[in-house]
């Protein structure tokens, strides 16, 4: 068992190869995606990085393939991904499908933290549109490849935010009113309901879902708060802030510990399930089908 500050963190059994299995990471160029990314490699897998900037995107895969030692080109694949844009999501989708058979693991780990009101192409709050919405269209567009799969685990980073969210289907992009906050909160919140509703859609097949709350990791996700409350914030940080390497071990463990393969649709902290949720995170607000019937209108 090793320690941090805050006391023992479980570390998860890593298996001792994952030759012949694909694993897709959103947002692997930087922070705990990469750090992902770089494990995943170590253990034999093919890792697709799906990122938005490939200036950036390439050079992190140029890290991972040398610090994994991997020199096969094939075994490290970046790809263009902008959440942000459905058009994008399902040309990634598209094209994934012509390179790879099947998917064992989907790290759904990209992210945008408490931005301005900014909208995504398809006219979305940018954070629900990015954290959630996403996501959201292009895991049901990659169920057919994770169906292929003898076992597959989907992994949605979520945070401890969610604890205050609230989804507001009556002001979903917050045009009425904007807090960054609230609106954070609220994507963050829809991962964990969409964890629970797609593993109850997904209960008789071989595909198991989990959340987590990574914790407070040093990366810049925050590079989007200002004034006092980011001020407060970068100096709370500074106190109970993480390293990525800790951060993404509760990744490790949705993804890879073996011992969670009988669980599906739960969220995890500090390599740990959490079973006292908060109501509102255990709502059914049927976010599945409601979502399907937004993003799949043509």
């Amino acid at each position: 068992m090793r320690w941090t500050r805050w006391g023992p963190r479980r570390f998860t059994r890593l298996p001792k190869s994952l030759k012949g299995k694909v694993v897709v990471i959103t947002g692997a160029n930087t922070g705990i995606g990469k750090i992902n990314a770089t494990l995943m490699a170590k253990l034999g897998a093919k890792v697709v990085m799906a990122c938005r900037d490939m200036a950036k995107a390439h050079i992190a895969a140029e890290d991972v393939a040398k610090e994994a030692k991997q020199s096969d080109d094939d075994n490290v694949v970046v790809m263009k991904l902008d959440l942000s844009s459905l058009a994008s999501v399902r040309q990634f989708a598209k094209e994934l499908s012509e390179k790879v058979s099947q998917i064992d693991i989907l790290i759904n780990n990209a992210g945008v933290m408490m931005c301005p009101h900014w909208k995504t192409d398809d006219g979305f709050e940018m954070q629900f549109g990015t954290n959630h919405l996403g996501h959201f269209l292009m895991t049901l567009l990659l169920l057919p490849l994770l169906r292929r799969a003898p076992a597959a685990r989907i992994i949605n980073v979520s945070s401890v935010a969610h604890l205050r969210g609230k989804i507001n289907f009556d002001d979903i992009n917050s045009d009425t009113k904007y807090n960054k906050m609230n609106a954070y909160s609220q994507s963050k919140l829809a991962n964990v309901l969409f964890t629970r509703e797609l593993a109850n859609k997904l209960s008789d097949t071989r595909i198991t879902c989990y959340a987590l709350h990574p914790g407070v990791i040093d990366t810049d996700l925050y590079r989007h708060m200002d004034g006092f409350l980011g001020f407060m914030t970068r100096l709370f940080n500074t106190i109970t802030m993480i390293s990525a390497d800790l951060g993404a071990q509760t990744t490790h463990y949705c993804a890879l510990e073996e011992s969670l393969s009988g669980e599906t649709g739960r969220y995890y902290k500090n390599c740990g399930r959490v079973d006292n949720m908060v109501p509102n995170a255990k709502n059914k607000f049927f976010i599945v089908d409601r979502h399907k019937k937004i993003l799949f209108l043509e």
